[in-house]
């Protein structure tokens, strides 16, 4: 699950990071930063709105992997999804699906809200 859910981590996090203006670097090795200097004054905040958005790629890739855990026994709420399947029982599904999709669109919404703050901060 680890693996299947850190790519989007990987990818925005990248794309963030090439997406720099390529002037605000050459001013940040102009003025004398070095490497890691550049890396965390300059390159990350800028691609910080991408990290966050990688972020929650990522936790809605977890959650996606809920349901499916459960078949290995997990303790979760994919596992109530799992008990309610052979009964029939669609209230115990839909309840407990209804609360990954609440963790979901939560993370979602405070994710969001604090990009726009950062994109505001930084002028985007």
């Amino acid at each position: 699950m680890l693996a299947y859910a850190t790519v989007p981590m990987i990818r925005y996090a990248q794309l963030g990071l090439k997406r720099v203006p390529q002037a605000t670097v050459e001013a940040a090795v102009a003025s004398g930063t070095t490497p890691f200097q550049r890396l965390v004054k300059v390159e990350l905040p800028i691609a910080f709105p991408e990290l966050l958005m990688g972020i929650n790629q990522t936790i809605m890739m977890a959650l996606a992997m809920v349901a499916i855990t459960a078949l290995i026994g997990s303790q979760d709420l994919g596992q109530e999804i799992y008990k309610a399947l052979p009964g029939a029982d669609t209230g115990r599904g839909l309840l407990a699906g209804l609360g990954i999709a609440f963790i979901g669109i939560t993370a979602n919404r405070f994710l969001g809200a604090w990009a726009a703050k950062i994109n505001r901060n930084l002028g985007m």
